[in-house]
């Protein structure tokens, strides 16, 4: 797990390995075990190093195999490399490490960018090849790993982080008008490739891009998930449904447990994180490292979920942290978070995370997650309502459920020279629902949250939070094989006992009923989803700044009616709109963008 960097030029000119530098070491929290640099001509890399497997430096980066003509930087993990090391072995690869690294570098050679279809894993890296000039990045199937890039004038950049980039200079750091609907349209989403920033791309999950010497690009989608009905396993029962997917699970959560390093388990006391425990503990797991967080209580709203995760620690016997934040702490952390963050992300979630980061990496520097459960099984209160919507009403019936604002009114917000004319955000859902492969409303819901949604906000904010500790989180929710598992489990049994019913129904087997049976929580941080006090003010200091009355993203009116009333306005999912504006001009200027 890493950071990693790079340019690439086109023009004939040498690589700027100052500016990958400077990358390099916006990225160091991603990885503190160690740095490396290469460069070749029109080609530089840069590298920082979390070590998790191969803790030798022969397993250090950017990696050079001259016999084969590559060169490598890489980020993520691939699980199954045992696997495919043994099967390079056995075809006459010879191997100088024990790194996962080094079994992508061969990979690539014996197979080209195919090698991605091989590949159980998160990932992003990026292959330069000596001889042809070629250099190929590819990212993993749920973009679990960031891939951010930015084009200048003849060369184009690379970075784990879109703050990498800016921190390089010569970026356009202007707001993207369309990224400004999508953020204010899909709680703060915006979908691959734009960001942000009008001069920040990311590379889109599950492609494969690669750059000729003279600049051109490809781009290769090497999977997308189907949420169809498959004649394979027509027939089954939902007891059958239950076996098959308690199996499947079992088998990425067994698959995540592979490191040189100890692995633990972020344990928020719900379902999804309570099952990986009891998993783990079928597997002959004992003491096992969990990890829950609690925040104090603010106006009656509690802020932690200790009694249901001291029920599945003390079930499974697991050597439990339970950690406090005093909300004093969770303010100082504040901008800490906003710092990690790689775009603006408006869940209080990210506070929380990175406060249960800094404390979990003082003990392990692996640890599983539940992440994506609830995109995967629908789990979410908006999946019901879509329950056989025929396909004429689907793009509108999930307007209503899960767009922040409509059009007409989004336009009334906006300043007037970034309000777009087309509604860009309901174009992206209905183009993406238009796609073959999904039978029905909810299966469309659940293909574009879980390949749009998820990617952009709960397993970028896992990512940003965790790595800014250099802590790897693992999310065996998204192992792809059990996500095309899910897929094509009919909906009726993903939407029983209230959403998520499948699941809920296979994990009787394994964890206590209390932990099944309880109300669906959050990891809750009482003191953002009511601003008041110190919170209150941070975001009206931002709002009223003047960088942000310069760059007049919001019509005044609306940012003073918000003030007026902090906590009176929400978005259809109920987001605080307040938050949801004032963390985007948090971010902006906690990143000098002005």
């Amino acid at each position: 797990m890493c950071g990693i960097s790079g340019e690439v030029r086109f023009d004939g000119g040498v690589a700027d390995m100052a500016a990958v530098a400077a990358m390099c070491d916006q990225l160091q929290r991603r990885g503190p075990d160690g740095s490396g640099g290469w460069q070749s001509g029109p080609v530089a890399l840069g590298h920082r190093r979390l070590k998790i497997i191969d803790l030798t430096d022969a397993g250090a980066q950017p990696m050079v195999d001259a016999e084969l003509g590559l060169t490598l930087v890489f980020n993520g993990i691939v699980y199954n490399y045992p696997e495919l090391r043994a099967e390079l072995q056995a075809a006459g690869y010879r191997f100088f490490s024990t790194s996962d690294t080094e079994v992508v570098l061969k990979a690539y050679h014996r197979w080209g960018a195919a090698c991605v279809e091989r590949f159980l894993g998160m990932f992003a890296f990026v292959v330069v090849e000596r001889d042809s000039g070629r250099v190929v990045m590819a990212r993993d199937r749920f973009g679990i790993k960031p891939l951010y890039l930015s084009r200048g004038p003849g060369r184009v950049r690379f970075a784990s982080s879109l703050p990498a980039l800016v921190r390089a200079g010569g970026v356009d750091t202007t707001v993207d008008p369309v990224a400004l609907h999508h953020y204010m349209s899909f709680h703060a989403v915006v979908p691959a490739p734009r960001t942000i920033l009008a001069g920040v791309r990311k590379l889109p999950p599950a492609t494969v891009r690669t750059y000729e010497p003279d600049g051109r690009e490809s781009d290769w989608e090497y999977w997308r998930p189907v949420h169809s009905r498959r004649a394979d396993l027509a027939g089954l029962d939902p007891v059958e449904w239950q076996e098959r997917v308690l199996e499947s699970l079992r088998t990425a959560v067994r698959r995540r447990m592979v490191s040189d390093v100890p692995v633990g388990v972020l344990l928020s006391g719900g379902i999804d994180s309570s099952l990986i425990v009891g998993l783990l503990a079928e597997e002959g797991q004992r003491g096992l490292a969990t990890f829950s967080i609690g925040f104090e209580a603010v106006g009656g709203r509690s802020g932690d979920e200790f009694v249901y995760s001291d029920v599945v620690a003390e079930t499974f016997g697991t050597d439990h942290h339970r950690l406090m934040v005093p909300t004093a702490d969770v303010h100082a952390g504040l901008d800490g978070a906003i710092g990690a963050m790689s775009e603006p992300q408006t869940s209080h979630d990210a506070v929380a995370f990175y406060l249960l980061s800094q404390q979990v990496s003082q003990h392990v520097k692996v640890v599983q997650s539940g992440q994506g459960a609830d995109e995967v099984l629908a789990g979410y209160d908006w999946y019901p309502p879509l329950d056989g919507v025929p396909e004429a009403d689907a793009v509108d019936a999930y307007a209503r459920v899960f767009i922040d604002r409509p059009h007409d009114e989004l336009v009334k917000v906006l300043g007037e020279q970034w309000a777009v004319t087309e509604d860009v955000s309901r174009a992206f859902v209905a183009e993406h629902f238009a796609r073959p492969g999904a039978d029905t409303t909810l299966d469309r819901a659940l293909r574009l949250d879980s390949t749009i949604m998820l990617v952009d906000d709960p397993v970028k904010r896992v990512d940003n939070m965790t790595m800014a500790w250099g802590l790897e989180a693992r999310v065996p929710f998204l192992d792809h094989e059990f996500a095309e598992l899910v897929a094509a489990v009919p909906p009726e049994l993903k939407l029983m006992h209230g959403g998520k019913g499948l699941l809920k129904d296979a994990a009787r087997k394994v964890v206590p009923a209390a932990v099944i049976d309880r109300p669906k929580g959050y990891f809750p941080v009482p003191a953002i989803i009511e601003l008041q006090g110190d919170y209150l003010e941070t975001v009206r200091a931002a709002l009223t700044a003047p960088a942000a009355r310069e760059r007049g993203l919001f019509r005044p009116e609306f940012v003073d009616r918000l003030l007026a009333e902090p906590n009176a306005h929400r978005t259809t999912l109920g987001s605080n709109q307040l938050w949801q504006i004032g963390l985007l001009e948090l971010w902006l200027q906690r990143h000098g963008i002005s």
